[in-house]
């Protein structure tokens, strides 16, 4: 097949970025998985740099960076002028040999494709990779409303909700991280069979129970990913802490060691714990290298990740390759990889009492805690890696096709 790959930003060096969580990664490694495949494959994104290239290829991938604006990173208010130029570019590489298919990613990418295929038969499909709509149905009854939403009624926030709502009923086919996006999408109208389920993938050979680990202290290690935004339930896994004495706590990744005492999140984070007086045992590590990962994913007992209304996040899910089991909230996105009782606990989000029964049942059972993560590494290894995922991916073109 002949595949496009349409994506805000992304390189030919993406897929060894830092951040996993970063959607250029997965792109990056999406594009090289299906390329091992057999396939023909390019990825499409803006030129957001002077000194990027027109083209260039990696991996047996073409990455072509179109001209749509100042070649610069620009904000979601910059971006939108410049998606019909973005469009335009596409739709003048497509002319003369279109893709068999066009792969979609984030919803200003969905849009600047449906634009590009307009009066052609080329399918269309569609990864959000975060909704701008939140999940109300997976937050439990006494949650407050994120404060990310607090401002859903302004200009931006109503645009992207609607143009989201456009893309995923005017696509051929929609891929949704996880059976809780599968049914945001159901609630914005678009049909279940224009909706597959196709999760993020890992690099099962990075990431894998067989290698160094950090060193750390007699204390049992709970770690978590530092967050992304306002909705990551940290604070409930702080007020846990208070009752796990010899237990700390590692908040891996985020800003540079000498940016965490301006980062309003993390330094919130920090009062929180000094308040539950257990600031001796939270730890902060600032921005973490892609190697140092799986180092850090090893040392620690329980990766923890409580947050209710959070988008898929493949850190709890490469912690399960290392063979860490993982907490995480019922209801979430995490719950189609983590398997209650087999390959980690879930608890409701925000009940502190409860997260700190479940954590301390499994630190005092090592035999528990070790065949946890055994269970998790063999589901990581078996659902998640990306040869599986690749596979998945393009089982959905050829339908859509």
């Amino acid at each position: 097949m002949r595949i496009a790959l349409v994506t805000g930003y992304a390189t030919a060096g993406s897929a060894t970025e830092a951040d996993p969580r970063s959607q250029a990664v997965r792109v990056a490694t999406l594009a090289s998985t299906l390329a091992g495949l057999g396939h023909q494959v390019t990825v499409y994104a803006r030129k957001d740099s002077p000194a990027r290239p027109g083209s260039e290829d990696a991996g047996g991938v073409r990455f072509e960076y179109l001209p749509a604006g100042p070649a610069a990173t620009l904000t979601q208010d910059r971006l939108l002028p410049q998606l019909g130029t973005f469009s335009s570019e596409l739709a003048r590489r497509w002319q003369q040999r279109p893709p068999d298919v066009v792969h979609a990613h984030f919803w200003t990418s969905g849009l600047a494709a449906l634009g590009a295929t307009r009066g052609t038969r080329v399918p269309v499909v569609q990864t959000f990779h975060t909704l701008g709509t939140p999940r109300k149905s997976v937050m439990s009854a006494d949650q407050a409303v994120p404060a990310s939403y607090a401002g859903e009624a302004t200009e931006q926030a109503v645009v992207r909700n609607r143009m989201e709502r456009l893309v995923a009923k005017t696509v051929r086919t929609v891929l949704a991280d996880s059976s809780a996006e599968m049914t945001a999408l159901t609630g914005l109208g678009v049909p279940r069979t224009a909706i597959t389920v196709v999760p993020p993938g890992v690099d099962t050979a990075t990431f894998d129970p067989k290698g160094p680990a950090a060193r750390r202290g007699k204390r049992r290690r709970l770690l978590a990913a530092a967050p992304a935004s306002a909705e990551h339930g940290l604070e409930t896994v702080i007020q846990a802490l208070a009752a796990l004495p010899g237990t700390e706590l590692m908040v891996a990744g985020g800003p540079p060691r000498a940016e965490i005492c301006t980062d309003p999140i993390l330094q919130d984070l920090a009062r929180r714990a000094d308040r539950a007086g257990v600031s001796d045992r939270v730890m902060f590590t600032g921005k973490v290298t892609r190697s140092r990962i799986p180092v850090l994913l090893r040392s620690a007992d329980l990766f923890v990740h409580v947050a209710g209304d959070e988008a898929t996040g493949i850190l709890p899910i490469e912690a399960m390759a290392c063979g860490t089991a993982v907490v995480a909230a019922a209801g979430s996105a995490d719950q189609d990889a983590v398997v209650d009782g087999a390959t980690g606990v879930l608890v409701q989000p925000g009940d502190a009492k409860a997260l700190a029964r479940r954590i301390r049942q499994l630190l005092v059972s090592p035999m528990l805690l070790e065949g946890l993560g055994i269970a998790a590494a063999d589901r990581a290894r078996s659902r998640y890696s990306w040869d599986r995922i690749g596979k998945e991916t393009l089982a959905a073109y050829q339908r859509a096709a």
